[in-house]
């Protein structure tokens, strides 16, 4: 089928709120050596989205401004040293930038099969959420079978993913949520104990929890005051792995604790790194991860759905933090 000259997509007017977003007619994007072009599918929404829209968080030199980070679809086209027969797979993929759109350039190391027993839809949740997840809770926060690991936003896309990876990988797991239904969202996930950080204190809570011993890993995307308190719940060589920060990056911090109890501080992002590096990520979940996917062990959770014209009201859903699950654009059916 020949391709359109044009196509709908996604974009910021400026730094700011929801109101930003607009709808634009655009051409459509060229594949490069080693990339491909998706027709979209579908689009995840996700937290990096948001603060790129508000000015924070911007794509790498060179890269697109259309906002997305996670689509599913069709290769409709290939660029120079790709094979012509993949046109027509069926994939999903990692992007840089560009996903909220009808089209996308992705590069062809970061496209993975769609697992069987998802639709496109699915699986267009799936690369940015568990690329994160695999990096920062297996390779980054060393996670093994018979560790305890608490999970803060646990109902959220981030959230719910580790649960599920982290229980299926022998590990106890506790999470931290809003209200007694995102609490019993996330034991239905596979949370030994869900705590409503509303309610209660959840350093004392995981100290009952963990007999005082404190937990191996703790995932994070708060900072801010939640920096301190989770050095002070790390078991001996415990990890504190941080993705982001819906409070702030700087915290005043007593650190004798990862001294005495020999913890390790890290985190990443994932926007800025090589093909080459994402590449390996994309094997290692294709090696240990879709093999899951594939047996319906695990799988993404979708909240709710909107049509591309309707990116402007799936980021209000987002920063009202009220989704369990991810929240998705559906681009074509």
């Amino acid at each position: 089928m020949p391709l359109p000259q044009t196509m709908k997509q996604v974009r910021f007017s400026g730094p700011g709120g929801p109101e930003v977003i607009e709808i634009e007619t655009a051409p459509l994007p060229l594949p490069g050596p080693g990339q491909v072009l998706i027709a979209v599918a579908a689009a995840g929404i996700n937290r990096p989205d948001c603060l790129q829209r508000g000015g924070g968080y911007p794509p790498p030199p060179g890269a697109t401004q259309i906002p997305g980070l996670e689509i599913s679809g069709h290769i409709a086209a290939v660029g120079e040293g790709v094979a012509e027969s993949r046109i027509g797979e069926a994939v999903c993929a990692l992007v840089i930038s560009g996903g909220y759109a009808q089209y996308a350039v992705a590069d062809e190391p970061l496209c993975l099969p769609v697992p069987k027993p998802l639709s496109l839809l699915e699986a267009g949740g799936l690369p940015e959420t568990y690329f994160t997840v695999y990096d920062n809770v297996f390779t980054r926060g060393r996670l093994k079978k018979g560790e305890t690991i608490l999970i803060h936003g646990g109902s959220s896309g981030i959230g719910s993913t580790a649960i599920q990876l982290a229980k299926n990988a022998g590990a106890t797991v506790y999470a931290t949520a809003g209200s007694a239904e995102k609490c019993a969202f996330c034991r239905s996930l596979g949370a030994q104990e869900a705590i409503d950080y509303r309610a209660t204190d959840f350093v004392e809570e995981v100290k009952r929890l963990t007999d005082k011993q404190g937990v191996d890993v703790v995932l994070d995307m708060v900072g801010g005051s939640y920096i301190q308190r989770n050095i002070n719940i790390l078991a001996l060589e415990g990890r504190l792995v941080q993705i982001a920060f819906l409070q702030s990056s700087k915290a005043d911090l007593d650190l004798m604790n990862v001294m005495l109890r020999r913890l390790t501080l890290t985190g990443s992002t994932l926007r800025a790194r090589s093909v080459a590096l994402k590449a390996e990520i994309a094997a290692q979940l294709r090696r240990d991860v879709w093999p899951l996917l594939e047996a319906g062990t695990v799988k993404p959770i979708i909240h709710a759905t909107f049509p591309l014209e309707q990116a402007r009201q799936a980021h209000e859903l987002m920063e009202s933090s009220a989704h369990l699950g991810k929240i998705m654009l559906e681009v074509a059916k």
